[in-house]
């Protein structure tokens, strides 16, 4: 029988447990008891990547919001030029240590390729003071999902005003890319009043999964 080891422990700001944990070579980031992220279920990040840089080109300015298990930042840095700038935005000092420290052999090694800036912050901050230098696309994968959230705190980004405001952060004929565990009819119809051209796009977990159980909110500006 395989053990199940926890590597590393914290608590989040709104006092919630959260663990990270390895099992016959993966590993599995729970909160509350919640598993919210595992090494065995990337596609839907990896698909989220390849959505936002089919607009961009080599000199692209790049926002990720959740680092996770830097799988999104793994396919962002395939996929975008070598003159490339890709912020992350992580809120949890934790999920940048636990990267760097148990996690170089996944993808915690990407935090030092020199295109790389990573920002322990809110991503509505970095969002908040992009107008003036905006991005080619910005990718939010911050939380479950739209409704319900993990984070309360969460909900600005997907209100109206958070809605305009990453639109503001993006350059002419930029992208907005949202991922979600849900499908979320008022939610696209939320974007669907601030954008042009709006999508939603049904993701898988991992590639042999017989169902999409996630979805991919996208958003362009003219």
């Amino acid at each position: 029988m395989k053990v199940t080891t926890t590597l590393a422990r914290c608590v989040t700001p709104d006092g919630t447990p959260m663990v990270l944990q390895e099992h016959d070579g993966q590993h599995y980031l729970k909160v509350g008891g919640v598993q919210l992220m595992s090494t065995t279920a990337s596609s839907s990040e990896q698909q989220m990547a390849e959505i936002a840089c089919e607009r961009v080109g080599g000199k692209a300015r790049i926002l990720i919001g959740g680092l996770g298990f830097g799988y999104t930042l793994k396919r962002v840095l395939e996929l975008c030029g070598v003159d490339a700038v890709v912020d992350v935005a992580e809120l949890l000092p934790e999920v940048v240590e636990w990267n760097r420290e148990h996690l170089q052999h996944v993808n915690g090694r990407l935090l030092d390729d020199p295109r790389v800036r990573v920002h322990v912050a809110d991503v509505y901050e970095l969002i908040s003071k992009a107008s003036g230098n905006p991005y080619h696309a910005i990718l939010l994968d911050v939380d479950n999902s739209p409704d319900p959230l993990v984070q309360k705190g969460n909900g600005r980004l997907y209100g109206r005003d958070g809605i305009q405001l990453a639109k503001a952060a993006l350059r002419a004929g930029g992208r907005v890319v949202y991922w979600s565990a849900n499908t979320d009819k008022g939610f696209a119809r939320a974007l669907e009043r601030v954008y042009p051209r709006v999508e939603c796009v049904s993701a898988k977990a991992y590639p042999k999964a017989k169902r999409f159980t996630h979805t991919l909110f996208v958003g362009d500006r003219d």
